[in-house]
């Protein structure tokens, strides 16, 4: 029974669960279209109310009816539903070492639009965010979007990352960004809502959900680059630990007498098979008389080229395939999961480095934790990155925890397919619509309620709430 307290414990725990149910809805529509009746059975809800909360969905443009689903009986054909994917849009930022990307991405996390640039991370933050602010200006405009229309930024960074407050802190490979607040910079500087997460936690969601082991449960994703960081998915769930510096694997002492890398470690993984290592390590190879046609000083990009080919290179990659294969299989010890997939650069070294790693790791693994993983090279090459911002976006929308605020949402509007944005307001959109300059323009949140509330006046414990999940609307009532 509701109180007449809008503010009541029923009251809320109602809206609470009829947001749940929204968003469980979205989740099915994101993976297929679906028929009501088939929503209906898949949450075990009664078909009055699935039609009740995708009646709202459609109203606010996220949720569309694309024809029927064909019958051999006798009566009505199933009207079919699909998550409108250009309801709106998401930028996601990966910024690496030495380069920056941005793209805008629809709720698919299909890209609209992209740009790549070469980057040096140790320019520093204010060099980093003018760059950003002018990729974000240049992917929107060439997307026919605008800041209206983009409902988060998902941003990875190459260091640790405290997840709550999106500060960096300590990276070891980002001289100049220690206690660098990323989030409140980007917030700030776009005026829109941020999410920043270190790049391999990014990297595991990307494999678990666009890659070759999508669905897998318990996942350990390796970022090899620069520096070596991992993602580690345990039971679907990303583990960053308490303040989101779980998976720093790079920094594990595979030798405690070895060599100091850049954390101050001895003997870390970083400090034998990062790609600065590396190229020293081959020019040791080479003065110790290893035969080799690779130009003098080695690349990089030589060293991969010829992963397979060279006499050094193949040499190189099967030392730091046996130091990634021993930290791997600390890994594979301490949590037991279904699949590590090795990404970043140093991955493009193929099969020499990966059969390397599998050695090394399989033969240090307890039988019970090595029987049934697989080991594998990434499939999502350069796109990882923008892909797991894309899936951290989502998992922000489209999850309970979302909805905490019950406020009037700023409007994202449907995103064009042909057009330019016509300067309109949607029906639901804040009544004063945001200045058309800057490019990121920073709106006062409107609580005024909607014409049709002024019209319809209803009870209190009847009132139309609107739960914010990013900047996607999700009403309950």
């Amino acid at each position: 029974m509701l109180h007449d307290d809008p503010h009541s414990a029923d009251t809320l725990d109602l809206a609470a669960i009829r947001a749940r149910h929204t968003l469980l809805l979205l989740g099915l529509l994101w993976n297929r279209d679906l028929a009501r009746v088939d929503i209906a059975r898949d949450l075990g809800l009664s078909r009055s109310a699935i039609s009740s909360i995708v009646t709202e969905l459609i109203s606010v443009g996220l949720v569309q009816e694309v024809g029927t689903r064909g019958s051999s009986g006798v009566g009505r054909k199933a009207t079919l539903l699909n998550l409108n994917t250009r309801a709106a849009a998401l930028l996601a930022v990966d910024l690496g070492a030495s380069h920056a990307r941005v793209d805008a991405l629809d709720l698919h996390c299909r890209t609209l639009a992209t740009q790549s640039v070469p980057h040096d991370i140790q320019a520093g933050p204010r060099a980093t965010y003018a760059l950003l602010h002018d990729l974000c200006h240049d992917v929107l405009r060439a997307a026919r979007l605008n800041p209206a229309q983009v409902a988060l930024v998902g941003v990875g960074i190459p260091g640790p990352v405290d997840h709550d407050t999106g500060r960096v802190v300590q990276p070891p490979n980002m001289p100049g960004w220690d206690g660098e607040n990323v989030r409140e910079a980007l917030r700030t500087l776009l005026g829109l809502e941020v999410l920043v997460d270190n790049d391999a936690n990014l990297g595991a969601l990307a494999e678990a959900r666009f890659g070759a082991h999508r669905g897998t449960q318990d996942l350990i994703y390796v970022k090899a680059a620069t520096g070596i960081g991992a993602g580690v998915l345990l039971g679907g769930r990303l583990h960053r630990g308490t303040r989101g510096g779980a998976g720093e694997i790079g920094h594990i002492s595979i030798n405690e007498q070895g060599p100091v890398g850049r954390s101050g470690n001895p003997g870390s993984l970083e400090s034998y098979a990062a790609a600065g290592v590396l190229l020293r390590l081959a020019e040791e190879r080479r003065a110790a008389g290893v035969p080799s046609t690779l130009p003098t000083p080695v690349t990089l990009a030589s060293l991969l080229t010829h992963a397979n080919t060279d006499p050094l290179a193949r040499a190189v990659w099967e030392e730091a395939g046996h130091h990634l294969g021993v930290a791997i299989s600390t890994a594979l010890n301490l949590f037991n999961p279904a699949a590590v997939v090795i990404g970043g650069r140093l991955s493009q070294a193929g099969e020499v480095l990966l059969s390397a790693v599998r050695a090394s790791a399989q033969s240090r693994t307890m039988r019970i934790n090595a029987d049934r993983v697989r080991i594998d090279l990434g499939t999502l090459g350069g796109d990882a990155g923008v892909l797991g911002a894309g899936a951290m976006m989502l998992d922000s929308l489209f999850t309970p925890g979302a909805c905490r605020t019950c406020t009037a949402l700023p409007a994202s509007t449907r995103a064009p397919t042909t057009s330019p944005p016509a300067a309109r307001r949607p029906a639901w959109a804040p009544a004063t619509p945001p200045p058309p300059d800057p490019i990121f323009p920073r709106t006062e949140e409107s609580h005024e309620k909607s014409p049709d509330d002024r019209r319809r006046p209803r009870p209190d414990h009847q009132r139309r709430r609107r739960w914010q999940a990013g900047n996607l609307l999700v009403v309950v009532r």
